[in-house]
C-alpha cells in the first residue's frame, strides 16, 4: 500500500499530458486506460466534439449503434463545450474554452489527434514553442496524385507540420507521409496502429467453440473453409470485387461471409442470390467481434480508397489467428503482410490477382499462417503504443 508520502513523490513525478481528440472511440479507450496507468504520465483527455451520446447513428453503416464495451472508463476526461453548428469539416469543432482549459489544467505537454478541426490547428499553433507538441494521424501517400492541388496541399502541410515538435507514427505508409511534409526523422517515433489484443485472444478454447457452433448454423461443415469480409458495405472497403473474385474461385466447398451492413448491401445480396455458400451477418457489436473472426479461415480487406489510412480489422483478425489478404490500398499492408507467411498483398481492383491469389492461399496450411499472423501482431500493441510514448516524454524534460 502507498503511504500519503509515497503518493505525493509519485504525482511530483508524473508529468502532465494533454491528448486533444475529437470524441470516444472504441479502439482509443483501452490505449487512454494504459497511459493513465502510466508512472510518469498524469492524464487527461480532452473531447472537442461536445458532450456525445454513447448511442449515435453510424450513416456508413447506415444504422443507430451503441457500443457495448466501455469508452469512459478508468482515465480522466472532459467534454469540452463546442460552439459549432455544422455537422462535419474543419469548421465543426470550434471550442472558445479549450487553450484556457488546457492551461488551468496546468499541462505540461499536449497530444493532439489529427489537425484538420479548427480547435485541433489552434492548439497546435498557440503551444508550439510553450510546451512540447506532439501529434498522432494516420495519413499516408497511397490516393495522393500528381498536380498542382496536390502540390498546394504539400506546401501547406509543411506549415501545419511546422507547428509540431514530434509525431507518433503508425506505420511505414505513415511515416514516408511524414518525411514528405517535411519533419525529420528525430522528429518521429514508432507507436503502431494497435487494437486491444488480448480480448481477441482464445486462451480457454470457448470463442473458437462457439464459432464453431455458429459455422454449423450457416451450413458450414468441418472440413470447408471460409474467407470472411467485415466492415462496412461501402465503395470505400470494396466488397464487391471480393465478390466477384469468389465466384471464380477453383475451391470446393468454399463460403464466403459478409459481415456488417452499409449501402452497398442491396447490391451484395442481389449479386449473390444464387449462390448458396455466400452469408450474411449484420453488424455486430465489440464484445461479439472475437468470435466474429474465428467464422473465417481466411480474412479479406478488399479496399480500394480513397482513404483507408490502414484497416484496423486486419488487427483484430489476426489477433484470432487469421491469414489475411489485402490490397496495396491498405496502409496496413506493408506493415503486417509477410508475403507467403501470413498473407499476401494485391493491387486494388485487380479481381483476378485477388481470385488467383485466394486460390494459392486456400491450398496452404492456413493454421501456420493465422500463427504467423498472431505473432506479427504481438508486436503491434497498446504497450508498444504507451511505451513510445513514455519515452518520449521522458526524453522532454
Amino acid at each position: 500500500m502507498v503511504s500519503n508520502l509515497g503518493l505525493t513523490l509519485l504525482l511530483e513525478m508524473k508529468k502532465k499530458l494533454a491528448i486533444v481528440t475529437t470524441h470516444p472511440i472504441q479502439y482509443y479507450a483501452p490505449l487512454f486506460r494504459e497511459l493513465a496507468e502510466s508512472e510518469v504520465i498524469d492524464l487527461k483527455v480532452f473531447y472537442t466534439k461536445g458532450k456525445v451520446t454513447e448511442t449515435q447513428f453510424e450513416p456508413d453503416f447506415g444504422k443507430i449503434i451503441t457500443w457495448d464495451i466501455p469508452l469512459l472508463e478508468g482515465y480522466v476526461y472532459q467534454y469540452t463545450k463546442n460552439k459549432s453548428n455544422k455537422k462535419n469539416g474543419f469548421w465543426s469543432i470550434e471550442n472558445p474554452n479549450l487553450i484556457a482549459e488546457i492551461e488551468t489544467w496546468q499541462a505540461e505537454c499536449v497530444l493532439v489527434f489529427g489537425w484538420s478541426y479548427l480547435s485541433h490547428f489552434k492548439i497546435l499553433n498557440y503551444f508550439k514553442g510553450k510546451i512540447p507538441v506532439y501529434f498522432r494521424g494516420d495519413s499516408n501517400l497511397l490516393d495522393e496524385k500528381r498536380g498542382l492541388k496536390t502540390f498546394l496541399r504539400r506546401y501547406f502541410l509543411h506549415w501545419v507540420y511546422s507547428k509540431i515538435d514530434l509525431a507518433f507514427y503508425v506505420g511505414i505508409e505513415n511515416k514516408k507521409y511524414y518525411l514528405k511534409h517535411g519533419l525529420k526523422e528525430n522528429q518521429l517515433a514508432f507507436a503502431p496502429h494497435a487494437i486491444e489484443n488480448n480480448r481477441f485472444y482464445d486462451t480457454s478454447g470457448s470463442l473458437k467453440q462457439k464459432a464453431e457452433e455458429w459455422r454449423t448454423h450457416l451450413g458450414i461443415k468441418d472440413n470447408d473453409k471460409a474467407i470472411l469480409f467485415v466492415g462496412k458495405f461501402i465503395v470505400k472497403k470494396n466488397p464487391m470485387l471480393l465478390l466477384n473474385s469468389f465466384k471464380h474461385l477453383n475451391v470446393n466447398n468454399i463460403h464466403l461471409i459478409f459481415v456488417g451492413n452499409g449501402i452497398l448491401e442491396n447490391e451484395l445480396k442481389s449479386s449473390s442470390k444464387t449462390i448458396s455458400n455466400v452469408h450474411f451477418i449484420p453488424f455486430q457489436n465489440q464484445s461479439q467481434m472475437p468470435v466474429i473472426y474465428r467464422l473465417g479461415d481466411v480474412f479479406c480487406l478488399p479496399s480500394s480508397g480513397p482513404g483507408e489510412t490502414w484497416g484496423l480489422a486486419s488487427n483484430e483478425a489476426m489477433a484470432c489467428g487469421k491469414p489475411i489478404i489485402v490490397s496495396d490500398k491498405c496502409g496496413c499492408a506493408a506493415d503486417l503482410v509477410k508475403e507467403g507467411e501470413n498473407g499476401y498483398i494485391f493491387e486494388s481492383g485487380n479481381e483476378k490477382q485477388l481470385t488467383e491469389l485466394l486460390d494459392k492461399m486456400l491450398a496452404f496450411n492456413l493454421k501456420l499462417m493465422g500463427q504467423a499472423s498472431q505473432n506479427i501482431i504481438n508486436q503491434y500493441s497498446i504497450k508498444e503504443i504507451v511505451n513510445a510514448v513514455e519515452l518520449t516524454f521522458q526524453k522532454s524534460f
